[in-house]
């Protein structure tokens, strides 16, 4: 079974739109992850639950890589690269789950 993998790198945000951006296998679970505040440290603390932008790549060096540039980068330049794929900053993971409850 050859199955290629996906790597994702992505940015989070919220309300303030304060942003962090990381990188994962797998972007659901990640974001999920970050929704329920299951990953300690900067996103709990500042509740980034929005994902903002992402991109995806088959080869985890890239993937790395561009997280480490992106990071590196001016908050302007995020802001730029966020509004030329997300002009609205619409959470792109809002479908993604079923968030009514435990009835729902």
């Amino acid at each position: 079974m050859n199955q290629s993998r996906q790597y994702y790198v992505y940015i989070l945000t919220n309300r303030s739109r304060t942003l962090y951006v990381g990188m994962t296998n797998d972007l659901r679970r990640r974001v999920y992850e970050h929704r329920r505040k299951l990953v300690p440290g900067f996103t709990k603390k500042y509740n980034l639950t929005w994902l903002a932008y992402y991109e995806e790549t088959a080869d985890v060096h890239s993937a790395i890589a561009r997280e480490k540039q992106i990071k590196g980068w001016r908050r302007s330049k995020k802001i730029a690269l966020i509004e030329t794929a997300n002009p609205n900053w619409r959470d792109l993971a809002m479908e993604w789950y079923c968030e009514a409850g435990p009835t729902g």
